[in-house]
């Protein structure tokens, strides 16, 4: 697969913790290429459109319980994959997107990552698809 490839950034003291989801430097980064996002974070995947993308907003630092592992948001229905409480992208959709559970539900309009570049990741997003 072509496109840019961002690991995400772990923390040592969450990464017993995270090995035990399936969530390892290996099967953890964000890819975006010309025409999609994608996402994966152990078994987890979310996968959209570029034109999809809304907008994106540099947030951390975070509280742990809130940021590591997969988590879904109370107050927003927006998702996290998280590895660590530093720092991370929040990623915002213009039609709300599945990951978290099997079916398509439920659907976010966002999504937090933990990236260890959110910097770089929010330059790719915001460059013009295939820029």
């Amino acid at each position: 697969m072509t496109g840019q490839l961002f690991a995400f950034r772990f923390d040592s003291r969450f990464r017993p913790l995270l090995a035990l989801l399936g969530v390892r430097p290996s099967t953890a980064w964000v890819r975006v290429d010309a025409d999609d996002l994608a996402v994966r974070f152990g078994p987890w995947r979310l996968r959209t459109r570029r034109e999809n993308v809304a907008g994106v907003e540099a947030g951390g630092p975070y509280r742990w319980w809130r940021a590591i592992g997969p988590h879904l948001s109370g107050a927003d229905a927006g998702v996290t994959f998280g590895s660590t409480t530093a720092a991370g992208l929040c990623v915002r959709f213009t039609r709300p997107v599945p990951a978290l559970l099997p079916g398509g539900w439920p659907r976010h309009p966002g999504m937090t990552v933990t990236v260890a570049d959110p910097a770089a990741l929010a330059r790719a997003l915001a460059a013009p698809a295939g820029g």
